[in-house]
């Protein structure tokens, strides 16, 4: 696990891309279900939020309120439509809170309950895909049947805007 947090890293800090705003701090979030997010959200958990906040779509809503690729402000859910609060929705609130008030702060999570590390090892994740049990192959289908890829994909149009920072597993 060490090991692939490592090469996101790298890969993300060798990507080529300049970022245009180094007062944006991106970070990537991926992991199992507790970083797709089973909490419900609840009304005080939509409320104060700062426009500083962000969040990337790494997936189409089904109900067409976010688009892959695009910034919005971190409202509940971050992972898919049908997933809840995460980790990373208190993550970026609390850096908010902490950071100047000219800094923005971004957050991309690729997430799917119950996978196994392999969903995000690019060398894995095809045979992974394929031998997966049937419930998980839906949220699977959402990224391509690849997370990693698009965690990366996410990454690179994220350094068009700011500077990944750091990486959460959960």
């Amino acid at each position: 696990m060490k090991r692939l947090a490592l090469t996101l890293l790298a890969l993300c800090l060798t990507l080529g891309a300049k970022a245009q705003d180094p007062k944006f701090h991106v970070y990537l979030c991926f992991g199992q279900s507790n970083m797709e997010g089973a909490a419900r959200p609840e009304h005080v958990d939509s409320v104060g939020i700062s426009d500083r906040y962000l969040t990337m779509a790494a997936v189409d809503y089904k109900d067409g309120s976010r688009v892959k690729g695009q910034w919005y402000k971190a409202l509940p859910p971050l992972c898919r439509y049908e997933n809840g609060m995460t980790p990373a929705d208190y993550f970026g609130r609390t850096m908010i809170e902490n950071l100047p008030p000219d800094h923005r702060v971004g957050v991309i999570n690729v997430a799917i309950g119950g996978i196994k590390i392999e969903g995000f090892m690019k060398d894995k994740i095809a045979e992974y895909a394929q031998t997966t049990q049937d419930w998980m192959k839906p949220m699977l289908k959402q990224y391509d049947n690849d997370p990693y890829a698009r965690l990366v994909e996410m990454a690179k149009i994220a350094q068009k805007d700011g500077v990944i920072e750091g990486i959460l597993m959960h």
